[in-house]
């Protein structure tokens, strides 16, 4: 016991050197701010500085946006698309049309007693008187029978003006010619055998420019005690342009 009084243990021994340490740092730190106390400058006092208010008007707010527009409604059921509208006008009123008068039927007149029959019985007969009459009449109709008599051929139909004008013969275009034809007369109006019998001026070919064109006339045969008669000749004749 009395060997271990004066000697302290390693435990004891760091908490000494641990406490001297801590010591010595408060100590160092109380020094340092004591001199920075002495040390540090009195800042000199300034005016607050100046602060400049400037009023202004805010711009105006911009407009709205304009409104999304909305989704349309979903077609509901189907069909075809309606018709366009019409507009039904009442129909015009007819015209005023003068009303027929009608004249009241006239009552027939009594029939006359006739003669010879008394208007009465009576129990004696009496005598009667006759009656004589005479009557005239006239009248007419169509009738319908076979006929007599001759007629001549008659033409009914002929070229038009462009099947004539563009069989005129190409070398004389600008010139006026006439042809006549003299052709037979067939029973179904039809010309054949056809020959010029005249061509003014000559050697232009309107001779042979009219030949072909006889197949566009047609001509009523001629007739005797009313039969119609076939091959005689009927003469046609065929103008190309207009004379000057």
């Amino acid at each position: 016991m009395g060997r271990f009084s004066g000697h302290l243990t390693k435990r004891q021994r760091r908490a000494t050197r641990w406490s001297g340490a801590l010591i010595v740092v408060l100590l160092m730190h109380g020094l340092v701010l004591f001199a920075a106390s002495r040390s540090t400058p009195v800042p000199a006092s300034y005016p607050p500085p100046l602060i400049d208010v400037v009023l202004f008007t805010p711009p105006p707010e911009p407009p709205p946006p304009p409104p999304e527009p909305e989704d349309p409604a979903p077609e509901v059921g189907g069909g075809a698309p309606a018709a366009p509208s019409r507009v039904h006008r009442p129909p015009e009123p007819p015209p005023e049309v003068e009303r027929e008068i009608i004249a009241p039927p006239e009552p027939a007149p009594e029939p006359a007693p006739e003669l010879g029959i008394a208007p009465a019985p009576t129990p004696q007969p009496g005598p009667g008187l006759g009656g004589q009459g005479t009557g005239t009449g006239t009248g007419s109709g169509d009738g319908y029978g076979p006929g007599s008599g001759s007629t001549r051929a008659r033409p009914v139909r002929g070229p038009t003006i462009d099947q004539i004008r563009n069989a005129h013969p190409r070398n004389a275009r600008s010139q006026y010619g006439r042809v006549e034809l003299s052709c037979i007369v067939r029973l179904d109006e039809r010309l054949e055998d056809c020959r010029v019998v005249s061509e003014t001026p000559r050697g232009r070919g309107f001779g042979e420019a009219a030949l072909p064109l006889a197949r566009f006339f047609r001509v009523v045969p001629p007739t005797r005690n009313g039969v119609p008669q076939s091959g005689e000749r009927f003469t046609v004749g065929i103008d190309f342009g207009r004379p000057r």
